[in-house]
């Protein structure tokens, strides 16, 4: 029983590995913020605020997953806290934060950049 829970545990990693990549396939979270940064001086309005709006919708799909991996993960039993189904769910959990954070920045570039140039900023708040 617990060899089929933990391979469960395992596939659905990998799914939601696999679904995390695709995401940043859009939003590219590996990019160095200096390179956006001189790409996004040279967008119109209408470029930055697509970018943004990618990054924002990559951020709140990784978002949505750690709220609903977190909730997972406080559903463990405190005495199965140090298990290794607990220790995966707090590895995938702190690859999801560092990733949010970088997409994060990498949005901020895309806004300032367009508030610098006047655009429209409505419906990007996170």
């Amino acid at each position: 029983m617990k060899i089929v829970r933990n391979a469960t545990i395992w596939s659905l990693s990998v799914l939601i590995s696999l679904t995390v990549l695709g995401c940043s396939k859009e939003a590219d979270e590996t990019k160095p913020v200096s390179e956006l940064k001189a790409e996004a001086a040279q967008m119109d309005t209408k470029e930055l605020r697509s970018a943004a709006t990618r990054y924002k919708e990559a951020i709140t799909a990784k978002t949505g997953e750690l709220e609903r991996m977190t909730a997972k993960l406080k559903e463990i039993p405190v005495t199965e806290m140090l298990g290794e189904e607990a220790k995966g769910l707090k590895a995938e959990i702190e690859d999801l934060n560092k990733s949010v954070s970088a997409l994060r920045q990498r949005f901020d570039v895309y806004l300032q950049e367009l508030r610098k140039k006047g655009g429209d900023t409505s419906g990007l708040e996170i």
